[in-house]
Protein backbone atom coordinates (compact mmCIF):
# COMPACT_ATOMS: atom_id res chain seq x y z
CA UNK A 1 0.00 0.00 0.00
CA UNK A 2 1.35 3.43 -0.97
CA UNK A 3 2.05 6.08 1.68
CA UNK A 4 -0.75 8.31 0.39
CA UNK A 5 -3.33 5.51 0.61
CA UNK A 6 -2.10 4.51 4.06
CA UNK A 7 -2.42 8.12 5.19
CA UNK A 8 -5.98 8.32 3.86
CA UNK A 9 -6.86 5.05 5.61
CA UNK A 10 -5.50 6.27 8.95
CA UNK A 11 -7.35 9.58 8.62
CA UNK A 12 -10.55 7.67 7.93
CA UNK A 13 -10.06 5.37 10.92
CA UNK A 14 -9.39 8.26 13.33
CA UNK A 15 -11.68 10.96 11.95
CA UNK A 16 -14.27 9.14 9.84
CA UNK A 17 -15.33 10.05 6.33
CA UNK A 18 -14.52 13.72 5.58
CA UNK A 19 -17.42 16.00 4.78
CA UNK A 20 -17.58 17.23 1.19
CA UNK A 21 -16.75 20.88 0.60
CA UNK A 22 -18.49 23.14 -1.88
CA UNK A 23 -17.83 26.79 -2.67
CA UNK A 24 -20.16 29.70 -3.08
CA UNK A 25 -18.37 32.55 -4.79
CA UNK A 26 -19.40 36.03 -5.78
CA UNK A 27 -18.57 37.39 -9.23
CA UNK A 28 -18.93 41.02 -10.20
CA UNK A 29 -21.82 41.96 -12.43
CA UNK A 30 -20.65 42.22 -16.06
CA UNK A 31 -19.85 45.85 -16.86
CA UNK A 32 -18.59 45.52 -20.44
CA UNK A 33 -15.09 46.37 -19.20
CA UNK A 34 -13.59 44.33 -22.02
CA UNK A 35 -15.56 45.93 -24.83
CA UNK A 36 -13.23 46.49 -27.77
CA UNK A 37 -10.87 43.72 -26.66
CA UNK A 38 -10.16 40.95 -29.15
CA UNK A 39 -8.81 38.06 -27.15
CA UNK A 40 -7.20 34.74 -28.10
CA UNK A 41 -7.30 32.09 -25.35
CA UNK A 42 -5.10 29.02 -25.84
CA UNK A 43 -6.45 25.83 -24.31
CA UNK A 44 -9.85 27.48 -24.21
CA UNK A 45 -12.03 24.46 -24.84
CA UNK A 46 -12.33 23.32 -21.23
CA UNK A 47 -11.37 23.99 -17.63
CA UNK A 48 -9.87 27.34 -16.72
CA UNK A 49 -9.49 28.36 -20.37
CA UNK A 50 -13.21 27.85 -20.94
CA UNK A 51 -14.12 29.80 -17.78
CA UNK A 52 -11.91 32.71 -18.81
CA UNK A 53 -13.21 32.80 -22.38
CA UNK A 54 -16.78 32.77 -21.08
CA UNK A 55 -16.08 35.59 -18.65
CA UNK A 56 -14.33 37.68 -21.30
CA UNK A 57 -17.31 37.30 -23.64
CA UNK A 58 -19.68 38.32 -20.84
CA UNK A 59 -17.59 41.46 -20.39
CA UNK A 60 -18.04 42.44 -24.04
CA UNK A 61 -14.87 41.04 -25.61
CA UNK A 62 -14.66 39.25 -28.92
CA UNK A 63 -13.04 35.91 -28.13
CA UNK A 64 -11.34 33.12 -30.03
CA UNK A 65 -10.46 29.85 -28.28
CA UNK A 66 -7.84 27.38 -29.43
CA UNK A 67 -6.97 23.77 -28.67
CA UNK A 68 -6.20 20.43 -30.25
CA UNK A 69 -9.63 18.79 -30.10
CA UNK A 70 -11.84 20.32 -32.78
CA UNK A 71 -15.05 18.76 -31.42
CA UNK A 72 -14.46 20.16 -27.94
CA UNK A 73 -13.64 23.57 -29.39
CA UNK A 74 -16.76 23.64 -31.56
CA UNK A 75 -19.04 22.68 -28.65
CA UNK A 76 -17.43 25.16 -26.25
CA UNK A 77 -17.50 27.98 -28.78
CA UNK A 78 -21.24 27.45 -29.30
CA UNK A 79 -21.83 27.61 -25.54
CA UNK A 80 -19.69 30.72 -25.07
CA UNK A 81 -20.72 32.48 -28.26
CA UNK A 82 -17.19 32.91 -29.57
CA UNK A 83 -14.97 31.81 -32.44
CA UNK A 84 -12.53 28.91 -32.42
CA UNK A 85 -9.47 27.67 -34.25
CA UNK A 86 -7.61 24.38 -33.91
CA UNK A 87 -3.98 24.70 -32.84
CA UNK A 88 -1.27 22.68 -31.11
CA UNK A 89 0.82 25.06 -29.01
CA UNK A 90 3.88 22.84 -29.55
CA UNK A 91 3.82 23.53 -33.32
CA UNK A 92 6.02 26.61 -33.32
CA UNK A 93 6.21 26.73 -37.12
CA UNK A 94 2.45 27.43 -37.20
CA UNK A 95 2.54 30.54 -34.99
CA UNK A 96 2.46 33.10 -37.80
CA UNK A 97 -0.22 31.34 -39.84
CA UNK A 98 -2.30 30.86 -36.69
CA UNK A 99 -2.13 34.55 -35.80
CA UNK A 100 -2.98 35.51 -39.37
CA UNK A 101 -6.11 33.32 -39.32
CA UNK A 102 -7.08 34.58 -35.86
CA UNK A 103 -6.60 38.15 -37.06
CA UNK A 104 -8.99 37.50 -39.94
CA UNK A 105 -11.58 35.82 -37.71
CA UNK A 106 -11.56 38.53 -35.04
CA UNK A 107 -10.74 41.51 -37.21
CA UNK A 108 -7.54 42.05 -35.27
CA UNK A 109 -6.08 40.81 -31.97
CA UNK A 110 -5.04 42.91 -28.98
CA UNK A 111 -4.96 40.34 -26.17
CA UNK A 112 -3.35 36.90 -25.88
CA UNK A 113 -4.02 34.55 -22.97
CA UNK A 114 -1.43 31.77 -22.74
CA UNK A 115 -3.43 29.16 -20.88
CA UNK A 116 -2.56 25.89 -22.66
CA UNK A 117 -0.47 23.63 -20.47
CA UNK A 118 -0.09 20.10 -19.15
CA UNK A 119 0.99 18.42 -15.94
CA UNK A 120 1.86 14.74 -16.06
CA UNK A 121 1.77 14.42 -12.26
CA UNK A 122 4.88 12.29 -11.82
CA UNK A 123 4.80 10.81 -8.34
CA UNK A 124 8.41 11.78 -7.56
CA UNK A 125 11.64 13.28 -8.90
CA UNK A 126 12.83 9.77 -9.76
CA UNK A 127 9.77 9.01 -11.88
CA UNK A 128 10.44 11.84 -14.34
CA UNK A 129 11.50 10.51 -17.73
CA UNK A 130 13.05 12.31 -20.67
CA UNK A 131 9.75 11.95 -22.50
CA UNK A 132 7.60 13.43 -19.72
CA UNK A 133 10.15 16.20 -19.15
CA UNK A 134 10.26 17.23 -22.80
CA UNK A 135 6.50 17.01 -23.22
CA UNK A 136 5.84 19.47 -20.40
CA UNK A 137 8.65 21.83 -21.38
CA UNK A 138 7.57 21.84 -25.04
CA UNK A 139 3.95 22.65 -24.18
CA UNK A 140 4.19 24.85 -21.10
CA UNK A 141 7.35 26.80 -21.80
CA UNK A 142 8.60 26.54 -25.39
CA UNK A 143 5.18 26.81 -27.02
CA UNK A 144 4.14 29.69 -24.78
CA UNK A 145 7.41 31.55 -25.31
CA UNK A 146 7.31 31.43 -29.09
CA UNK A 147 3.60 32.24 -29.42
CA UNK A 148 4.22 35.24 -27.15
CA UNK A 149 7.21 36.25 -29.25
CA UNK A 150 5.25 36.05 -32.52
CA UNK A 151 2.32 37.92 -30.98
CA UNK A 152 4.60 40.72 -29.75
CA UNK A 153 6.03 41.02 -33.27
CA UNK A 154 2.48 41.12 -34.61
CA UNK A 155 1.56 44.00 -32.27
CA UNK A 156 4.71 45.96 -33.12
CA UNK A 157 4.13 45.44 -36.83
CA UNK A 158 0.54 46.66 -36.46
CA UNK A 159 1.74 49.58 -34.29
CA UNK A 160 -0.93 48.81 -31.71
CA UNK A 161 -0.96 48.40 -27.94
CA UNK A 162 -1.59 44.96 -26.53
CA UNK A 163 -1.98 42.79 -23.49
CA UNK A 164 -0.56 39.34 -22.76
CA UNK A 165 -1.60 37.11 -19.87
CA UNK A 166 0.26 33.95 -18.88
CA UNK A 167 -1.35 31.30 -16.69
CA UNK A 168 1.39 30.17 -14.36
CA UNK A 169 0.96 28.21 -11.11
CA UNK A 170 1.76 28.39 -7.42
CA UNK A 171 4.29 25.62 -8.16
CA UNK A 172 6.33 28.24 -10.00
CA UNK A 173 6.58 30.31 -6.81
CA UNK A 174 7.95 27.55 -4.58
CA UNK A 175 10.70 24.97 -5.00
CA UNK A 176 9.62 21.88 -6.91
CA UNK A 177 10.90 18.46 -7.93
CA UNK A 178 8.89 18.06 -11.14
CA UNK A 179 9.11 19.60 -14.63
CA UNK A 180 5.69 21.25 -14.33
CA UNK A 181 6.92 23.54 -11.57
CA UNK A 182 10.15 24.30 -13.42
CA UNK A 183 8.23 25.42 -16.51
CA UNK A 184 6.02 27.72 -14.45
CA UNK A 185 8.99 29.29 -12.65
CA UNK A 186 10.58 29.98 -16.03
CA UNK A 187 7.36 31.59 -17.27
CA UNK A 188 7.32 33.93 -14.27
CA UNK A 189 10.84 35.07 -15.13
CA UNK A 190 9.86 35.45 -18.79
CA UNK A 191 6.95 37.70 -17.85
CA UNK A 192 9.21 40.10 -15.94
CA UNK A 193 11.81 40.29 -18.70
CA UNK A 194 9.35 40.83 -21.54
CA UNK A 195 7.37 43.37 -19.52
CA UNK A 196 10.43 45.53 -19.00
CA UNK A 197 11.41 45.29 -22.66
CA UNK A 198 7.97 46.16 -24.09
CA UNK A 199 6.58 48.59 -21.50
CA UNK A 200 7.43 51.72 -23.51
CA UNK A 201 5.60 50.27 -26.51
CA UNK A 202 2.43 50.00 -24.43
CA UNK A 203 2.43 46.22 -24.49
CA UNK A 204 1.65 44.75 -21.08
CA UNK A 205 2.31 41.21 -19.90
CA UNK A 206 1.36 39.67 -16.55
CA UNK A 207 0.84 36.23 -15.06
CA UNK A 208 -1.64 34.60 -12.73
CA UNK A 209 -0.33 31.81 -10.49
CA UNK A 210 -3.40 30.01 -9.14
CA UNK A 211 -3.49 27.39 -6.45
CA UNK A 212 -4.98 24.03 -7.38
CA UNK A 213 -8.01 24.78 -9.54
CA UNK A 214 -10.88 22.36 -10.09
CA UNK A 215 -10.57 20.91 -13.59
CA UNK A 216 -10.12 17.67 -15.48
CA UNK A 217 -6.33 18.09 -15.26
CA UNK A 218 -6.36 18.33 -11.46
CA UNK A 219 -9.01 15.65 -11.03
CA UNK A 220 -11.37 17.92 -9.09
CA UNK A 221 -14.93 18.46 -10.34
CA UNK A 222 -15.91 22.15 -10.02
CA UNK A 223 -19.52 21.04 -9.54
CA UNK A 224 -18.68 18.45 -6.88
CA UNK A 225 -16.64 18.03 -3.72
CA UNK A 226 -13.64 20.36 -3.92
CA UNK A 227 -12.24 19.71 -0.45
CA UNK A 228 -8.48 19.73 0.04
CA UNK A 229 -6.81 19.87 3.44
CA UNK A 230 -3.63 21.21 1.84
CA UNK A 231 -5.33 24.48 0.87
CA UNK A 232 -5.77 27.51 3.12
CA UNK A 233 -9.57 27.47 2.82
CA UNK A 234 -9.83 23.68 2.95
CA UNK A 235 -10.79 23.56 -0.71
CA UNK A 236 -9.33 24.01 -4.18
CA UNK A 237 -10.31 26.99 -6.28
CA UNK A 238 -12.98 27.33 -8.93
CA UNK A 239 -12.09 28.35 -12.50
CA UNK A 240 -14.54 31.25 -12.25
CA UNK A 241 -12.52 32.75 -9.38
CA UNK A 242 -9.39 32.90 -11.49
CA UNK A 243 -11.34 34.10 -14.54
CA UNK A 244 -12.51 37.11 -12.54
CA UNK A 245 -8.89 38.13 -11.89
CA UNK A 246 -7.99 37.52 -15.54
CA UNK A 247 -10.77 39.81 -16.76
CA UNK A 248 -9.49 42.61 -14.54
CA UNK A 249 -5.89 42.21 -15.73
CA UNK A 250 -6.95 42.43 -19.39
CA UNK A 251 -9.11 45.48 -18.75
CA UNK A 252 -7.97 49.09 -19.03
CA UNK A 253 -8.51 49.39 -15.27
CA UNK A 254 -5.21 47.51 -14.87
CA UNK A 255 -3.30 49.72 -17.32
CA UNK A 256 -0.49 50.41 -14.81
CA UNK A 257 0.09 46.70 -14.16
CA UNK A 258 2.83 44.86 -16.05
CA UNK A 259 5.53 42.33 -15.25
CA UNK A 260 3.61 40.99 -12.25
CA UNK A 261 2.69 37.48 -11.18
CA UNK A 262 -0.50 37.53 -9.13
CA UNK A 263 -0.58 34.53 -6.81
CA UNK A 264 -4.17 33.42 -6.21
CA UNK A 265 -4.05 30.88 -3.38
CA UNK A 266 -5.09 32.76 -0.24
CA UNK A 267 -1.52 33.19 0.94
CA UNK A 268 -0.58 29.50 0.91
CA UNK A 269 2.89 30.13 -0.51
CA UNK A 270 3.75 33.11 1.70
CA UNK A 271 6.89 32.34 3.69
CA UNK A 272 5.55 33.70 6.97
CA UNK A 273 6.88 33.41 10.50
CA UNK A 274 3.91 33.59 12.82
CA UNK A 275 4.50 33.74 16.59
Amino acid sequence: MSKSRLKKLLLFLFHGKPKPVYAKITCLEPSMKLKGKKIVVTGGGSGLGYAMAKRFAEEGAEVLITGRNIETLSKSADEIGCKYQQMDIKDISACDSFLEKADNLLGGINCLVNNAGISLHESSFFDVTEETFRSQVDTNLTGTFFLTQHFAKYLIRKETEGNILVISSETGITSDIRPYGYTKAALNSMVEGIAYMLAKQNIRINAIAPGITASQMTGKDPNGDISSKKEMLGRVYLPEEVAEIAAFILSDAASCLTGQTLVCNNGKTINARVK
